[in-house]
């Protein structure tokens, strides 16, 4: 059994098969899932788990080279979009539309049980060396 980082076996897979390039959406429960991509539901209940614990998990083990959001996040999420601007300086700004467009992209998907609105990042990997 795992000591510590991400416990979710079906997670923990899923981000070990991540190479350099691949899209990971860290999304909230209302964010529509495409077809294509591994998805990794976590949603329990509403806000349970929230998206900033998630992502918080995320980065501890992931390489993030670049980040997407949608501009919206800032009129509606102030506590996502300060989040966001905590962790990716140079964050990437598209419309809510343009970012469901590139989540299609992506090869991972985690469904948080995230409640309030915008709380969505498209992750790019990078790579540790």
């Amino acid at each position: 059994m795992k000591r510590n980082g991400i416990l979710n076996r079906h997670l923990a897979g899923a981000v070990a098969e991540l190479g350099h390039g691949d899209g990971v959406l860290v999304c909230d429960a209302g964010m529509p899932i495409p077809d294509g991509p591994r998805v990794v539901d976590l949603a329990f209940r509403a806000g349970v788990p929230s998206f900033a614990e998630v992502l918080e998990g995320l980065l501890a083990e992931l390489v993030v080279e670049g980040a997407t959001a949608a501009t919206e996040v800032r009129e509606a999420n102030q506590e996502a979009s300060d989040l966001l601007d905590g962790h990716f300086p140079s964050l990437d700004l598209v419309s809510h539309e343009r970012l469901k467009e590139l989540s299609a992209g992506a090869r991972l998907v985690v469904r948080t049980g995230e409640a309030r609105p915008y709380a969505n990042v498209l992750l790019r990997c990078g790579v540790f060396f």
